[in-house]
């Protein structure tokens, strides 16, 4: 199963200049509860702001990488990937996490079966953004609301 999971702010915001523009610690619980024991997919600027945060991959979690860029290094025990297609395809069957940023959740997106989507209800400035989702296709079928966010489950609608 492929999912999806993001906090994203007004106007589709997800960072600036890689990192998160809010701390919420509650939605860092929520991630590390939801991915835990998963195997978590990412571009290699999501992967270089949670190594330099906290100095090794995401503990109990299988992290896969994938970059277009050859000279990229990563930790052994963290798979590389140059074709997000290929690693795609290598743990389409397994419980499959991806983690961002905005251009690995758009590559991603026609093909996730749930969104786990922290809807940040306020406005931050951004460089970062997360891609247009057609609410149409998407159920929601979970939600916690707190103060100024919201926890909150997608399932795709299967076509008619």
């Amino acid at each position: 199963m492929i999912s999806i999971i993001a906090a994203v702010a007004e106007k589709n915001v997800v960072g600036i200049n890689n990192q998160l523009p809010w701390n919420i610690p509650e939605d860092l619980k929520h991630f590390k509860q939801v991915t835990d024991g998963k195997v978590v997919l990412m571009g290699s600027n999501t992967f270089d702001s949670i190594f330099a945060m906290l100095k090794k991959p995401l503990p109990n979690r299988k992290n896969v990488v994938v970059t277009l860029n050859k000279e990229f290094k990563v930790p052994e025990g963290v798979e590389l990937y140059f074709d997000f297609y290929e690693a795609l395809e290598k743990y389409k069957n397994e419980d499959l996490f991806v983690i961002g940023g905005p251009t690995i959740w758009k590559l991603a997106l026609p093909y996730a079966d749930r969104l786990f989507i922290t809807h940040v209800h306020k406005m931050y400035e951004g460089d970062a953004f997360f891609p247009e989702v057609n609410w149409a296709e998407w159920e929601k079928v979970n939600s916690e609301t707190r103060e100024y966010f919201e926890f909150a489950e997608y399932k795709k609608i299967p076509p008619a």
